[in-house]
């Protein structure tokens, strides 16, 4: 991570005051002092200030079922952050892994730990994450058939990924998808002629959704470490639980 981050991770200070303690001289790592507030550190690297030894707080990994009208941003904005839900100290230090637009629901994990972010959120690690789709249309073979082999998004060239798909019922569906791109089930199916009218997310990786809306929790030791393990073909965030395609 960033020195200036290891620092306010670490201490009390704003990432203000710890530029300027950097800037100063006030900081070595492995005995080198460094002014370069930027600089990439690891936890294991002997970090001081002002010759006191650094030690970074434990990284807070949190599960918050979203309602309607909210938004994945830190701070207020047409509509309230979710942030303003979330009883933590330091709550400024958070960030959302993996966002949901404002009029989706359910479930957003919230953590101040980057690379586990990035573990969940990166393509090449295609992590599931599991929808039920209310539709304006009925499901068609048709559609069922374009979903489960990619679809032509409007304004990209490469055909999505394979999806699963489940059926609830006819204008019902559990989409699993292990891509990330911008408003991506909604334009999914706006490709196949239909509308979402309805969003939410019941499960990313291993996690399932497990508390009521507006509420929140930690995750437990298992649930944070599944997003680190690998599946036989070096996939990570699968279920070894998830129901197979369904038609």
């Amino acid at each position: 991570m960033r020195l200036d981050k290891f620092i306010c991770k670490s201490t009390s200070l704003t990432k203000a005051e710890a530029v300027t303690q950097i800037e100063s001289g006030a900081v070595s790592v492995n005995s080198e002092v460094i002014t370069n507030n930027t600089q990439q550190v690891h936890e294991n690297n002997a970090i001081t200030l002002a010759g006191q030894t650094l030690i970074p707080r434990a990284s807070r990994y949190i599960m918050f079922h979203k309602p309607l009208n909210t938004i994945c941003s830190n701070v207020n904005e047409v509509y309230p952050s979710i942030l303003n839900f979330i009883d933590v100290d330091r709550a400024a230090d958070l960030h959302i892994a993996g966002r949901l637009d404002a009029d989706t629901t359910g479930l957003v994990f919230i953590t101040d730990d980057g690379r586990w972010t990035h573990t969940i959120t990166s393509p090449k690690n295609q992590c599931e994450k599991v929808y039920r789709v209310g539709l304006r249309d009925p499901i068609t073979e048709d559609a069922v058939v374009k979903l489960t082999t990619g679809v032509q998004l409007q304004g990209e060239s490469r055909l999505t990924l394979p999806a699963q798909l489940e059926i609830v019922d006819s204008k019902e569906v559990l989409l699993t998808i292990v891509e990330g791109r911008f408003h991506q089930v909604k334009r999914m199916f706006a490709a196949i002629g239909n509308k979402v009218h309805s969003l939410h997310r019941e499960r990313i990786g291993a996690v399932r959704l497990d508390i009521d809306v507006e509420s929140w929790r930690y995750l437990s030791a298992d649930e944070i470490i599944s997003f680190m393990v690998t599946d036989a073909a070096g996939k990570h965030c699968s279920d070894t639980n998830a129901k197979p395609n369904q038609r």
